[in-house]
């Protein structure tokens, strides 16, 4: 069973930057899409970005233009460029792996990816 390690959470001040990482336990792990999640207290998980086998790069509305996603592939690492950080933006971030092919329509839904991180914390203070 693959694992999926992040790190690069922390706590930063409005309009602050953080850059998450995510390595798969395995190098040669190749899903059809990874993509990074993240949920709030009382809120529901919702999709961040996601990056398909192919390299389109995808972003949700609320942080298009701030975060920026990448992927390292003789690392096979992926990683997540966060600026202009909000309050909005205090959660938990999770990387997610599939295996199913990659589907434009479910690119933000949770149970569309079979490998999760444990998350990592973001706490953005104003």
């Amino acid at each position: 069973q693959v694992h999926l390690v992040e790190s690069g959470g922390g706590s930063v001040q409005a309009r602050g930057s953080l850059r998450l990482a995510c390595i798969p336990s395995e190098s040669t792990f190749s899903p059809f899409s990874f993509a990074w999640f993240r949920q709030a207290p009382g809120k529901e998980r919702e999709g961040v970005a996601v990056i398909s086998r192919g390299g389109s790069i995808m972003y949700a509305n609320s942080v298009k233009g701030r975060f920026i996603l990448s992927k390292d592939s003789a690392k096979n690492a992926l990683y997540l460029q966060m600026n202009s950080l909000e309050p909005e933006d205090t959660a938990m971030y999770y990387c997610a792996a599939s295996r199913y092919y990659f589907d434009y329509g479910l690119r933000f839904t949770p149970t569309h990816y079979n490998f999760w991180g444990l998350g990592t914390q973001v706490t953005v203070s104003s």
